[in-house]
């Protein structure tokens, strides 16, 4: 069974920085698709940030110019470096792996373009 395992999520106030990462097998690290999502309770969960198995990063509005992913393979992680965080950003923080590149084909932040999810980590920010 494919583990994905999120840390580093905290509670700051605004303005301050956190740095989430994924653990996940290898392979998945290497070869997928893969991206961080966020759910806000009574939300629907949305896509943040997503990087191709090659290293090209994309970005929602939200994350743009704050966040940055990046992933490393001789790690074995996926990484966000959240910025300049604002209230709005509270959520539970999750990794997700594309299995099959439907995030390219169908969409980069449709969850159900994800194969595999981690637990999530929750990331709490006060004003």
């Amino acid at each position: 069974q494919v583990q994905l395992v999120e840390s580093g999520g905290g509670s700051v106030q605004a303005g301050g920085s956190l740095r989430l990462s994924c653990a996940a097998p290898a392979d998945i690290v290497s070869y997928y698709h893969m991206a961080w999502f966020r759910q806000a309770p009574g939300n629907e969960r949305e896509g943040v940030a997503r990087i191709t198995s090659g290293g090209t990063p994309s970005y929602a509005d939200s994350a743009k110019g704050r966040f940055t992913i990046s992933k490393d393979n001789a790690k074995n992680t996926l990484n966000l470096q959240m910025n300049d965080l604002k209230p709005e950003d509270t959520a539970m923080y999750y990794c997700a792996a594309d299995r099959f590149t439907r995030s390219s084909r169908y969409g980069p932040f449709l969850p159900a373009n994800y194969h595999y999810w981690g637990q999530g980590t929750q990331v709490t920010v006060s004003s």
